[in-house]
């Protein structure tokens, strides 16, 4: 496949991030208070991004040019989701949220089509049903009553959405570290101004060593994450990307499964077919579009 290699960039990111959904949950709960875990997780992140890029010859002509991309970025990717998202979870049934944040295959799907041509079929949207669908297999159907925190949840998703087609633009023209440095920087220090703002920056003082040690974790986990996952949407469609994400939800399953339920049920088993087998199904039409497109 041409895209083999972002194909695999993906599911590193993939394992990055199963393991971040399970740690960071863990983590903002020994914080204490989830912006304050976000902006330190994003700061430090952010630094790790600096270094990187002081490092590299940069093209400023080029950062000049999407410089409305970049700031973009940072706004609806490193900062304003994450706010919306972790508010929205403690007005919500954290089951509620999560379910909401997993139609985000869906919003990249439906703006991928118009805003960067890709191809998708109606084996590939069946494909991202049964991805979706596996869901209610360990969780079942959740009780909906919506509300602001459903709505901020929601927002939060659609934001991330269009940062995966923004990124994926910009990523045409600009070195991958410069728009993770975009979203990370950016980000956090429009998080570390909303910590301030809400008098908790005394907060990130008062941290002990266990909890700076699991933040440091995380942090070392979202580097992971945004290095392999933006190296990913420059090599792969952002729907491929998209979909492959998915399959960290098996990973965080069974982390949870292993230390927190102490339980791995039937009904994991059931979730991991449906989702290994729904993101088979999708790359394999990704597969035979590229082979239809090199026959024409």
């Amino acid at each position: 496949m041409r895209y083999a290699k972002g194909f695999k960039l993906a599911l590193a990111t993939a394992g990055f991030s199963g393991v971040a959904v399970f740690l960071n949950s863990l983590t903002v709960k020994a914080v204490g208070d989830a912006l304050v875990f976000t902006t330190v997780k994003n700061l430090g992140v952010a630094l790790i991004i600096g270094l990187i890029l002081s490092r590299q010859n940069i093209n400023w002509q080029a950062v000049r040019n999407y410089r409305w991309r970049l700031v973009l970025i940072g706004i609806i990717g490193g900062s304003l989701p994450f706010y919306l998202f972790f508010k929205g979870l403690t007005l919500t049934n954290p089951a509620v949220g999560a379910l909401i944040h997993k139609t985000l295959i869906f919003w990249v799907a439906l703006w991928a089509l118009p805003f960067l041509k890709e191809k998708i079929s109606i084996k590939q949207l069946l494909a991202l049903g049964l991805i979706f669908g596996s869901n209610f297999i360990t969780g079942g159907l959740p009780v909906f009553k919506w509300g602001i925190g459903e709505w901020m949840i929601l927002a939060a998703t659609i934001l991330w959405a269009a940062e995966n087609i923004i990124a994926k633009v910009a990523l045409k023209r600009l070195a991958v570290d410069v728009v993770v440095g975009a979203r990370m920087i950016l980000g956090s220090l429009i998080l570390l101004l909303a910590t301030v703002s809400s008098g908790k920056l005394e907060l990130i003082f008062k941290l002990n060593t266990t909890q700076w040690l699991m933040t440091l974790a995380s942090i070392g986990l979202l580097a992971g994450y945004v290095l392999t996952w933006y190296r990913a949407l420059k090599q792969a469609p952002v729907t491929l990307v998209a979909t492959v994400l998915t399959l960290a939800t098996i990973i965080t399953n069974v982390l949870s499964g292993i230390f927190i339920t102490r339980s791995l049920n039937i009904e994991l088993l059931y979730q991991t077919i449906l989702l290994g087998a729904g993101s088979w199904f999708f790359m394999k039409e990704v597969g035979k579009n590229e082979r239809t497109l090199a026959l024409r």
